[in-house]
């Protein structure tokens, strides 16, 4: 099960956090939590990815609550580089693209930017983001709208 779901919350909580030590972190604990209440979990139906999905959501929002109450600042990893690169120019103007889309979707309100991050960098589908954000379907194919279409007004024209 670990192994299946892993990568998937990893991501979650990565592109909630930004920062890779955390992210690790809430991987970590929420698996912990899961298996610690794996006891009182009962079949409905609905897909175990989305109830550790929301085990990891509520550690998400747990942490950046805390966080505000220590006045504590999360910085950026450093840039790290996956496979093989085109040349400094390509890694410039990713880069630059990515930093506008994190920002971007910093600004986003925050049940837009949960929704954005399931669907399109989890690739959950709308009933699965539906179940772990308590909303309909309906809802969240409005919320995914709006979520879009505010993070094109956000980015820079030339990088839309």
């Amino acid at each position: 099960m670990y192994d299946h779901y892993q990568p998937s919350i990893y991501r979650f909580l990565f592109y909630r956090t930004r920062s890779r030590p955390l992210a690790e972190d809430l991987t970590s604990e929420t698996f912990f939590r899961a298996l610690r209440s794996l006891s009182s979990f009962t079949w409905q139906g609905r897909d175990f990815g989305a109830w550790l999905t929301t085990i990891a959501r509520n550690l998400a929002a747990d942490h950046f609550k805390a966080a505000r109450t220590r006045l504590e600042l999360t910085t950026d990893d450093m840039g790290f580089h996956e496979g093989d690169v085109d040349g400094p120019e390509t890694d410039v103007l990713r880069s630059l693209t990515t930093e506008a889309l994190f920002i971007a979707l910093a600004d986003l309100p925050q049940d837009q930017r949960d929704c954005v991050i399931m669907r399109f960098l989890q690739s959950l589908s709308i009933a699965e983001t539906a179940e772990v954000l308590g909303r309909s379907e309906g809802a969240v194919k409005q919320l995914q709208l709006r979520a879009v279409r505010n993070l094109a007004k956000a980015m820079p024209a030339d990088q839309r």
